[in-house]
């Protein structure tokens, strides 16, 4: 149940569920995946979920956040009276800069699941917007991550090198 309380992880878990129990997988990824895997470095407003449909149709489920209290505001966002989070929902594939992330971590609370996209992963999403928009926040962002988790540091220079990141990655390996 959303209240005025809930985290952005707590929400993530909460939706992710739902839409699953309709037979739609919703990734967390961008700046929502960064806070959940570095909450003290970085809060974001907004949920960022990529789906991934897998059954019932190819249409999203609104009912289902509807029934979470939900309210559709523009196209693909939800907001809620009671938490200051917005809900984006974007089709996939799931990518960061050039290549499709296949497969996510799902994450486990009691009955409730978060399916996110990995560390490795969230930190070249956060770079991606360092390269390819100049945003410095993002950057940090990726360090903050890298900082907290094992991440691929080999796949993300190379993925940097192809996406024309390299000054950003210098910047990002010399802040972890």
């Amino acid at each position: 149940m959303i209240r005025t309380e809930s985290t952005l992880e707590d929400v993530a878990f909460e939706v992710c569920t739902v839409v699953d129990a309709v037979g739609v997988t919703a990734v967390l990824s961008g700046g929502s995946a960064a806070t959940v895997y570095a909450p003290k470095a970085y809060q974001s407003r907004d949920l960022d979920f990529i789906l991934h449909f897998h059954s019932r149709g190819d249409s999203f489920p609104d009912q289902c956040l509807l029934d979470l209290g939900f309210t559709r505001s523009v196209r693909s966002m939800f907001s809620h009276p009671l938490i200051a989070f917005t809900l984006d929902f974007m089709n996939g594939p799931l990518s960061v800069g050039g290549d499709v992330v296949d497969h996510w971590l799902t994450r486990r609370r009691e009955q409730e699941l978060l399916h996110i996209i990995s560390p490795t992963d969230c930190v070249r999403d956060r770079l991606s917007a360092a390269i390819h928009w100049n945003d410095e926040s993002s950057l940090m962002q990726a360090v903050a991550v890298a900082k907290e988790h094992d991440v691929d540091l080999g796949l993300i220079q190379k993925w940097c090198e192809r996406e024309g990141g390299t000054r950003q990655f210098s910047r990002f390996r010399t802040h972890i």
